[in-house]
């Protein structure tokens, strides 16, 4: 167990402790990004490449390089990750 919780001891709890205002700050992010990207319809573009007219590009490009980064990372821990003990004599 985590030795946050005895570092404060005695203090009020703070708003993110309740398990009710993370969801709350979830559904809030959600919705903005949602509200972000039926915002794409709004307005006219002037594009340069004829991918950008698609509508959502730019949520969905940025989605998909989230995803790629994400699995990189995962296959160069394998490649890079030392033992636990490697700087041990």
């Amino acid at each position: 167990m985590s030795d946050h919780n005895q570092d404060r001891q005695g203090e009020a709890p703070r708003w993110l402790d309740n398990p009710g205002n993370v969801k709350k700050l979830l559904w809030l992010l959600a919705a903005i990004g949602l509200a972000l990207f039926a915002a794409d319809a709004l307005y006219h573009k002037h594009v340069h490449f004829q991918a950008e007219s698609v509508f959502g590009f730019y949520a969905l490009f940025g989605f998909g390089a989230f995803v790629a980064i994400v699995l990189a990372g995962k296959y160069l821990r394998k490649i890079l990750m030392r033992p636990e003990d490697y700087y041990d004599d």
